[in-house]
């Protein structure tokens, strides 16, 4: 078990701060731009900044929770950090790559790692029509929005709309209608992962909708693809007792 050096990164809430003050006086650390592994402080959201901050690097994370929910986080302790580190096994995820066209006949691009979804601007329901790898499956949804999201983000947005959540090893994901009226009895649909997905907006003038890849927003969309993206590789470590499968199947034993 050979030791690799690992930076420590934080959020900005004081309990992350003064842990990563506590781990520096403790361990020797090496800078971000050199280290072969990042140590993220703080909640899901964080780890999802920090994800996209080292998007380009691949440098693998290794999260520890001092926020609130910490599904993608390790426990947090101060003993023993560079075994555990060591020790830790990696779950490779792909993001989902969103390419919104507006109203205004502009494009726009971004990665989500958990999820891209699609929202109504104004007080009108959204109208919106689904194909999957160029078949039309619904001509129109009537909803406050839809969402496509990943294994790993299945646990987020997407089980709060009501959705499946998705083992990380079953090369799915999970289309997720949020507040549907129209079909009411619609509850989405599992996709194979490597499935284009193109959402058409109708009536964009009169029911205005905003398109978000994880923190990237796009206003006012007409067309939004999104696809997997295999050529990007985001590599999280995790203690073998807490691996991130075995987190998403007991979610689901949930009460």
């Amino acid at each position: 078990m050979s030791r690799r050096s690992f930076a420590l990164v934080a959020s900005d809430t004081p309990e992350a701060a003064e842990a990563k003050a506590r781990l520096e006086a403790r361990y020797e650390t090496a800078d971000v731009d050199k280290a072969e592994v990042i140590v993220a402080l703080g909640g899901d959201g964080f780890m999802l900044e920090t994800l996209h901050r080292f998007m380009e690097r691949a440098v693998p994370i290794y999260g520890m929770n001092c926020g609130t929910i910490g599904f993608l986080m390790n426990q947090f302790t101060e003993d023993g950090l560079a075994d555990r580190v060591a020790a830790a096994q990696p779950v490779t995820l792909h993001p989902l790559r969103m390419s919104a066209d507006t109203v205004d006949g502009k494009t726009s691009e971004a990665l989500a790692i958990n999820e891209v979804s699609l929202l109504r601007e104004s007080r009108q329901a959204a109208k919106v029509g689904i194909s999957i790898d160029g078949v039309m499956r619904m001509e129109e949804l009537v909803c406050d929005g839809v969402l496509l999201a990943t294994p790993a983000g299945s646990t987020a947005y997407n089980l709060s709309a009501h959705g499946p959540i998705v083992p990380i090893g079953a090369q799915l994901l999970a289309l997720t209608p949020i507040s549907a009226f129209r079909p009411r009895r619609w509850r989405g649909a599992l996709l194979p992962a490597r499935a284009e997905v193109i959402f058409e907006v109708h009536e964009a003038a009169k029911r205005p909708v905003s398109a978000t890849a994880d923190f990237t927003e796009v206003r006012d969309v007409l067309r939004v693809t999104v696809r997997e993206d295999q050529s990007v590789d985001l590599n999280l470590l995790f203690d073998p007792e807490h691996n991130l499968e075995e987190r998403i199947i007991k979610e689901q034993f949930q009460p």
